[in-house]
């Protein structure tokens, strides 16, 4: 059983999902000294947003395969040094989606009905609404920063209010505006300059810090509401208090600040403003499904499977693992066919994505093969993690593009995966396939067009195309009590040279004594053996 350590507290339903399958430590609250003390023999690291997963600890943690985060933001963890050392990185971007989607709603809805300042009122004992008059959000055109996960959720529930939905990303396709019925603006100031509520919902990085500042709110109508429930400094504060003591921004809520905790912020004088201490995600539904999800993930990490919220590898939503999944085992196993055939460096790498596969998500597939590729070479050293590095590190150029399958008939192949490998010494070509059962198929292997399902062991043999190799080749395996599975034989063309793939059953050992003699039969010209 692997060991895991819980450093901060996640909902006991995630406890008990780890403990199904693992030793787990419950150390709720641990300090990072301590925590340094006990983390060398952890397999696996569960935290939230106190404990730095650093250089320091990740010397010390030898054992250290995977790092969840229980939440979303991962700026207490070194990505890259986890990255470097094989280690995964799962956070739950996911699980308090919904909750602050609503939790943007109640501070829009708080800020312009003055429910905080209405509340206070009523518990001191008054009874005034004139200071309470508020705004209608009916008519009014939504600006939305960002319409990734969050940002999406905010539009379709706003839209149900009968308000105009714009919204600005760069990074979204057009595909996914259409699907919620917002419109695409190409520019923040023009969105700013039509918006009678702004709502951001990106990440916090280098481009988006400050992205509403002063510029902005000189843009913008006057009367102007703001909301920020996605990260501290993307609205610029400075620029916001300005903004409102001048009575551009007639009304704000913000969860979240440049500095948290945040004491003594200015904002909190103002009287239009609802705030609230960075809680959108603190909901018991949410907490619940943080902690289940981080412990599934976790759990399936340390079973070796692939997990979808991986922040060290091309994100996949659950709705895309399952339709990616039967082409990355294709392409893990496509990979691994190369240097188990020839043991020449591979200097570049050529993938065409042709069909319904090229519809999906190819970046992780790319790095299945990239995986299948290099793990005859490096065994465990390399994992989804790592391969694109250690490619990299290896001088392999890649190349990728999506188009129609080429050389083979449109007909033949609904959907197919072509890679050619290049080195020193020439060429090398592998296509694979999704046959009707969602299984994988080998169809071109060195340009020659075969059928294979590649599972087990396959003994590869190249030979002259001429009669009484087959025969000789199974009197061979059958001397050596070699059952056979399935054979195939292909050519190119009639009277030169031929490839037979033969899988054998589980239980046939396939020696250097039998690999010999294969290759003593006359017309054989190679013989390998790949395992799958």
């Amino acid at each position: 059983m692997a060991k895991v350590i819980v450093a901060e507290k996640i909902a006991e339903s995630g406890v008990e999902v780890l403990r199904q399958e693992h030793e787990v430590d419950p150390r709720f609250g641990i300090k990072q000294a301590e925590l340094l003390e006990i983390v060398e023999d952890c397999d696996a690291l569960i935290v939230r947003s106190v404990i730095k997963v650093n250089e320091e600890l990740l010397s010390r943690a030898k054992n250290l395969k995977v790092v969840g985060r229980a939440g979303n933001g991962i700026d207490n963890i070194q990505v890259p040094a986890c990255t470097r050392r094989g280690i995964l990185v799962v956070n739950t971007p996911e699980s308090n989606t919904i909750s602050a989607a609503e939790h943007t709603i109640a501070l829009l809805l708080s800020s312009i009905r003055s429910i905080p300042r209405s509340t206070a009122q009523l518990k001191s004992g008054g009874w005034d609404r004139t200071p309470f008059k508020g705004v209608e959000l009916y008519g009014k055109t939504i600006g939305i920063v960002g319409l990734g996960r969050i940002g999406s959720m905010v539009a379709t529930r706003l839209a149900a209010f009968g308000t105009k939905v714009i919204a600005y990303d760069p990074y979204i396709s057009d595909e996914r505006f259409r699907r919620f019925g917002v419109e695409k603006i190409e520019d923040l100031n023009q969105l700013v300059q039509r918006a009678d509520v702004i709502t951001v919902h990106t990440p916090r990085t280098e481009e988006t810090m400050g992205m509403i500042g002063e510029e902005q709110f000189g843009l913008a109508k006057k009367g102007v509401i703001v909301v920020n429930c996605a990260r501290g400094g993307i609205i610029n504060e400075a620029a916001l208090l300005k903004a409102m003591r001048e009575g551009t921004v007639a009304y704000a809520g913000l969860d979240v600040f440049e500095r948290e905790p945040s004491p003594g912020n200015p904002l909190f004088e103002l009287e239009k403003i609802a705030v609230s201490p960075h809680c959108g995600a603190d909901t018991d539904e949410a907490q619940d499904r943080v902690g289940f999800t981080i412990a599934a993930q976790v759990n399936s990490a340390l079973r070796g499977e692939i997990v979808p919220n991986a922040v060290n590898l091309p994100t996949l939503r659950e709705d895309q693992l399952g339709a990616l999944t039967p082409y990355l085992d294709l392409a893990e196993k496509m990979g691994k066919v190369y240097f188990q055939l020839t043991r020449e460096p591979v200097d570049r790498l050529e993938f065409t994505y042709s069909g319904r596969v090229a519809a999906l998500d190819t970046e992780m597939i790319t790095v299945s093969f990239l995986k299948g590729l290099l793990e005859p070479v490096l065994g465990e050293q390399v994992n989804y993690v790592n391969a694109p590095i250690q490619a990299e590190n290896r001088g392999i150029k890649q190349v990728v593009s999506r188009e129609e399958p080429n050389g083979l008939r449109e007909s033949e192949f609904n959907t197919l995966i072509e890679v050619k490998i290049f080195s020193s010494k020439g060429g090398f070509e592998i296509a694979g396939t999704i046959s009707t059962r969602s299984e994988p198929r080998l169809v071109v292997l060195k340009g020659y067009e075969t059928d294979t399902n590649p599972t087990g062991t396959i003994i590869y043999v190249e030979n002259l195309d001429q009669p009484g190799v087959v025969g000789s080749l199974t009197t061979v395996l059958g001397q050596a009590r070699i059952n056979i599975a399935m054979m195939e034989v292909t050519r190119r063309e009639r009277g030169e040279t031929a490839l037979m793939a033969i899988s054998v059953e589980a239980d046939s050992e396939i020696d250097k004594e039998v690999v010999s003699r294969l290759k003593a039969v006359e017309g054989v010209l190679d013989v390998k053996v790949v395992s799958f």
